[in-house]
């Protein structure tokens, strides 16, 4: 047994000796106490798709009233925020109709200024700060699809803004009297000792559903500080560019489709969807596979740039696919530069996200993006990321800490929460299922190469899939629901995955979990070692640890890091 893994026990014996006793302190209440990373790793648990439950649901119509258009002339809608520096917030919108048909003209984006109007008390805007504006275009070349020109797309920076501050503000054109209603939001607290972002809500593979409607009813009423959206929004691309009904599957439906076909006034009716929510809690995105949108000539991911400001240049990347921020990939070199600057006394925890997961083990979109994996992985190791989120499977499932497909105490945790509603209904089959292993000519990506592989070792050595539930997921299930991370000290974070079936049920989490970090040990351990530890005989849902007394781990604490990538 080498020193370090003799070392991690002891550490792991001599914290749980103090959980323990803290928790005897504290405890006592009759509640089920909230497992931690230091017990892992976990027995694997599959909770099985409820068939109670219908695996999805159709879209809204346009004429539903959460995505119909209730402005008229140059008035604001679709307005979202988006952090862009401690002391700055993007505030977006869109004034003007769209327009639609073989025939359109895109409207000028001088023709209206790009204004925000603000200040600390309501109805008294001491400060106005001026932007930008633009318009895109959705053409397609073929008989019969119709093409797309946007409403004017506003983007402004608000710069000067006092940390951890509540600030009013409208938005619009004030020369032609055409400004929106009054919003609020609350800026973030600059880093400073035991200061964090109270609660982060984590969704991906959101749509425009039934379903939807629930999870952002649920985490609205879980009232998030800031909102990381992980890819595939609002799933224009499952229409022809002439609306109709959408379809769960595009290819199937449409084969004779000349292109991968949009319906752009979708992305118009999920600007409204989410401007309740996003009009006062900053919201980051990252794009997924549903944003690339083909047009002739090559052009992709036109609505996505064009709608979502990103903070890439105050990050220095360059470019709206990868960036990072301060809450509190296809650039390797890059992200590199970005990790080496992350001062980990000053920002003790790092996130990471993008859209495609490196650990899953549901069929779908299994091992889709090894490559992404092989290329990054040890660069995320040795940096010491803490926590990764994904999308893309329209599933949940949390991993045991792993790198390179072994256990290793000091890797991140992975977290898929797909699950967020869409046309494409929840993913209920596992790669480990029988008769459900992908053949290795399945799953391709729609960017980047192919590197499908057997495993080399462990229980499944020389198969493309595991047998049984692999050792490190930890705990997996198929319903549609939204994660909040709570991030409590320099240590320890709270991760709570919500269902969308428990919404109206009092103190019911669908999975729940305290992420710990463990610097001590982990900034003299071998980050690229591939230590394995026989899983515990504890199923990590919260029914046989003990809590901790979080109050006695209050450390040095300042603010997150959250890394963002396509990674294809």
């Amino acid at each position: 047994m080498s020193a370090d893994l003799v070392n991690y026990k002891l550490l792991l014996w001599v914290g749980k000796m103090t959980l323990i006793i803290a928790a005897m302190a504290v405890l006592g209440n009759g509640q089920k106490s909230i497992p931690t990373t230091l017990e892992g790793p976990f027995k694997p648990v599959t909770r099985r798709f409820d068939p109670s439950l219908r695996r999805g649901s159709d879209d809204l119509g346009m004429d539903h009233p959460r995505l119909r258009r209730t402005v008229s002339g140059y008035f604001p809608e679709q307005i979202a925020l988006a952090l862009s520096a401690p002391t700055s917030m993007w505030v977006s919108w869109v004034t003007g109709g769209a327009q639609i048909g073989t025939h359109v003209t895109a409207l000028d984006p001088s023709s209206v200024a790009s204004e925000v109007w603000y200040g600390k008390e309501s109805g008294k805007y001491t400060n106005k700060q001026t932007g930008m504006s633009m318009v895109y275009s959705q053409l397609y070349p073929y008989e019969g699809l119709l093409n797309y020109t946007s409403g004017i797309i506003h983007h402004v920076r608000l710069e000067g803004l006092e940390p951890g501050t509540k600030y009013y503000y409208k938005c619009g054109d004030g020369s032609i009297l055409a400004l929106s209603e009054e919003h609020t939001f609350e800026t973030l607290p600059l880093p400073g000792p035991n200061v964090y972002p109270r609660r982060i809500a984590v969704i991906g593979d959101l749509g425009l559903t039934h379903n939807s409607t629930t999870t952002i009813d649920h985490v609205t009423q879980n009232d998030p500080s800031l909102i990381l959206m992980v890819g595939d929004l609002s799933y224009a691309n499952q229409y022809r560019t002439n609306g109709g009904k959408g379809a769960s599957c595009f290819s199937c439906a449409f084969p004779d489709a000349p292109i991968r076909e949009t319906y752009q006034p979708r992305w118009d009716g999920w600007g409204r969807f989410m401007e309740p929510l996003i009009s006062r809690v900053p919201m980051m995105v990252i794009e997924g596979n549903h944003e690339i949108e083909p047009q002739a000539a090559g052009v992709t991911f036109k609505s996505y740039l064009a709608r979502f400001a990103v903070p890439s240049e105050e990050s220095g990347s360059g470019s709206h696919f990868y960036y990072s921020f301060d809450a509190g990939g296809a650039q390797y070199a890059w992200l590199m530069k970005d990790l080496e600057k992350v001062d980990r006394s000053v920002t003790p925890w790092l996130v990471a996200a993008w859209h495609p997961p490196w650990y899953n083990s549901y069929s779908s979109h299994y091992q889709e993006f090894e490559c992404m994996r092989q290329q990054m992985e040890t660069l995320l190791n040795q940096h010491r990321v803490d926590i990764v989120f994904s999308g893309h499977v329209h599933a949940y499932e949390r991993m045991n800490r792993v790198y390179n497909y072994m256990l290793n105490p000091c890797a991140p945790v992975y977290i898929t929460v797909g699950d967020g509603g869409n046309i494409e209904q929840v993913d209920v089959d596992h790669a480990d299922d029988p008769g459900k292993c992908p053949s290795p000519g399945d799953n391709m990506p729609e960017f980047g190469g192919v590197c499908h592989l057997n495993f080399s070792s462990g229980p499944a050595k020389g198969k493309f899939c595991w047998d049984w539930q692999p050792e490190w997921s930890a705990f997996r299930e198929s319903s549609f629901g939204h994660g909040i991370l709570e991030v409590i000290n320099s240590t320890y974070a709270l991760w709570t995955w919500h269902r969308n079936q428990d919404i109206f049920k009092d103190n019911v989490k669908g999975d729940q979990i305290y992420i710990v970090q463990q610097p001590e040990f982990c900034s003299r351990a071998t980050r690229d070692g591939s230590r394995s530890l026989d899983p515990k005989q504890s199923d990590g849902t919260g029914s046989d640890s003990l809590a901790p007394l979080i109050a006695l781990f209050v450390t040095v604490s300042l603010a997150i890091s959250l890394l963002h990538g396509l990674g294809i």
